[in-house]
């Protein structure tokens, strides 16, 4: 796992490119800090750069950029290939002779062999840049699912890429901020993609790669990978067979490591689950990690531990104090890529476990999300009820005093995003307007123009809560704030329950048998043999901390509220009566900070 980062531009001298480009890799140090390496071709205007994190070959003969086949191919790589030992087998099979052990010769000899066709064969997390001199083209690659980050920018015909946003901001000729980030922001509690919080910068699109055409300066997009929810499989018992069969091998392939590796151990069903099929398939004890508070409504410690001695692994609690929140809370700010009200707990979380001697862990995170583990799951049905309403029936619950009627405005936004912010949204457009100062006519067109959603409504209900959760909230926040939140201390999230062929197999699974009886039940029933009762039979808490108490109480955020006024300082006070959630105030603060573009202006010369 790596931090990458280029340009190709004609416009520029060699070494002004590297220069900018080594600027960017060293603002993303601390996702790479094994390794670095910067490519520069003479004869083209690309310069190439990486950070690397070593997880497989640690050797230097993992050093990127990589160059192969007498150097026509050179790419940049952050991420890992769960199946690059059954291609690496395929490609000896054809001719193809390997000087390495790294999932990255085995990117640059597939391509060699199948070009762009070789990308559907990749099963992992990853986002790459591949140079094929030959053809004097670039290619930006980004995972299926979606994992890993990949920013890019096609400003003045000119490519420029990086695996965080804020590296892009360094550069003086990408610095022109989106002015309209604040609105998303504060409705969506994310930036839902494609915005950043740059003008000319957005992300690829998952499953699809971007091919720059050098010479003619000329760029096309294209998909290669689609998932679709098409319900063929009904066989309870062959369902709950392959299910357990296919989460096993996913973690198996997730282990895969030259570094340690543990687990996250929340206490919940999926983190369980991942935690003990691991334990079985290590030949060492397991070291699993845990977060709880001494506030006992918030800790989880008893789950953790029912985990914990079943798994008699080297397993290791922290509790996390409020001390240690406040004196952090600067440092999370700052670790920030794009604003997020989420990912303080992964930062906590990541910071023990590179204390602890880990490079990589294995998170639970896409369960929820697959077997319908969020309340979304139950709602989304009364939500599409009330959507087909009049559109002046939904607008009037603005004027009432419950907020609850208020956000069935959202709902006169077309389709699935009209329901995730009825269910999900932060603030409200009328509120969105007063605090950032313009009309509320304003706020709605913005949100009516982006982002774009396919229509999903011939899903069952069930699944379009599925397609909202993982494309929406786990898309643009949890797989946004877990990668950016963990790189920040050199540390490798994995997430098995994403692993592309699970998923392709759990979209498949009919959803009156993947849903039947809610809270995950198919998962529980296929693992019940190791699974404890205490865990699948208690409330759901999610992975949550005091922040209601601890953020009231916050030296640092009354400092930063202190210079609010008008709706902003209305909604603080309201949070300090516990009328508003913290995760409001979160958004607030970030929006008053213009955390991301602020920092990052002009810090390149």
């Amino acid at each position: 796992m790596c931090r990458i980062a280029g340009i190709i531009s004609s416009q520029h001298s060699v070494d002004s490119l590297q220069h900018k480009v080594s600027f960017m890799c060293e603002m993303q140090k601390h996702g790479g800090p094994d390794d670095e390496g910067i490519y520069i071709d003479q004869e083209y205007p690309v310069v190439f750069g990486h950070r690397r994190l070593s997880l497989i070959d640690l050797s230097p003969g993992g050093h990127q950029p990589m160059s192969y086949n007498d150097d026509r191919l050179i790419i940049t790589y952050n991420g890992e290939l769960y199946n690059y030992l059954e291609l690496k087998e395929d490609l000896q099979s054809i001719g193809f002779v390997f000087k390495s052990t790294s999932d990255t010769e085995v990117i640059l000899a597939s391509f060699s062999a199948w070009g762009v066709q070789a990308f559907k064969r990749f099963a992992g997390m990853f986002a790459f840049a591949l140079f094929d001199r030959q053809n004097n083209t670039v290619y930006l690659v980004r995972d299926q699912t979606g994992i890993k980050p990949i920013y890019f920018s096609l400003h003045n015909r000119e490519l420029y890429f990086a695996s965080e946003v804020k590296a892009l901001a360094s550069l003086p000729e990408l610095q022109m901020e989106n002015e309209n980030w604040p609105v998303y922001f504060m409705a969506y509690g994310h930036l839902p993609e494609p915005i950043t919080t740059l003008k000319f910068v957005r992300p690829l699109s998952k499953g699809c790669y971007l091919q720059y055409d050098i010479l003619a300066q000329t760029s096309e997009f294209h998909s290669y990978a689609h998932l679709s929810y098409l319900e063929k499989l009904g066989n309870k018992n062959e369902i709950i067979d392959h299910l357990r069969q296919s989460l096993k091998h996913s973690i198996g392939r997730h282990l895969l490591s030259d570094a340690p590796i543990g687990a996250f151990l929340s206490g919940g069903i999926d983190s369980s689950l991942i935690a003990l099929l691991a334990g079985e398939s290590v030949k060492e004890k397991l070291t699993t990690l845990s977060i709880y508070f001494s506030e006992q409504q918030y800790s989880e410690k008893q789950y953790q531990d029912i985990i914990a001695e079943k798994l008699n692994g080297n397993h290791k609690a922290f509790c996390l104090t409020e001390t240690d929140f406040s004196n952090s809370l600067p440092a999370i700010m700052k670790a920030m890529d794009l604003p997020s009200n989420d990912g303080i707990n992964t930062w906590f979380i990541s910071k023990y476990a590179k204390e602890s001697g880990l490079k990589a862990v294995l998170s639970g995170l896409g369960g929820d999300e697959l077997f319908g583990g969020y309340p979304s799951f139950n709602r989304l049905k009364k939500a599409a009820f009330l959507q087909q309403l009049p559109a002046y029936t939904l607008r009037a619950g603005r004027y009432s005093t419950s907020k609850k009627i208020k956000r069935l405005a959202y709902l006169t936004l077309p389709g699935i995003k009209g329901k995730y912010l009825f269910l999900r949204g932060q603030f409200i457009p009328s509120e969105i307007a007063r605090s950032l100062g313009i009309a509320e006519e304003q706020v709605w067109s913005l949100l009516e123009e982006l982002p774009g959603t396919p229509v999903v409504n011939h899903l069952t209900f069930k699944n379009q809560a599925s397609w909202m959760e993982m494309n929406l909230y786990m898309q643009n926040q949890l797989l946004r704030d877990s990668d950016v939140m963990s790189m920040a201390h050199g540390i490798e999230i994995r997430v098995p329950f994403l692993d592309l062929d699970f998923v392709k197999f759990a979209l498949q699974i009919q959803s009156d048998i993947k849903y039947e009886g809610g809270g995950k039940k198919l998962l529980v029933e296929a693992f019940d043999d190791i699974l404890p009762k205490a865990i699948y039979n208690r409330a759901k808490m999610g992975f949550a901390f005091p922040f209601q108490e601890w953020l009231a109480k916050n030296e640092w955020v009354k400092d930063q509220m202190s210079q609010s006024t008008g709706e902003i300082n209305k909604t603080y006070s309201a949070f300090l009566k516990g009328e508003r959630h913290w995760s409001q105030v979160m958004s607030l603060v970030l929006v008053q900070n213009h955390q991301v573009a602020k920092e990052a202006a002009f810090s390149y010369t």
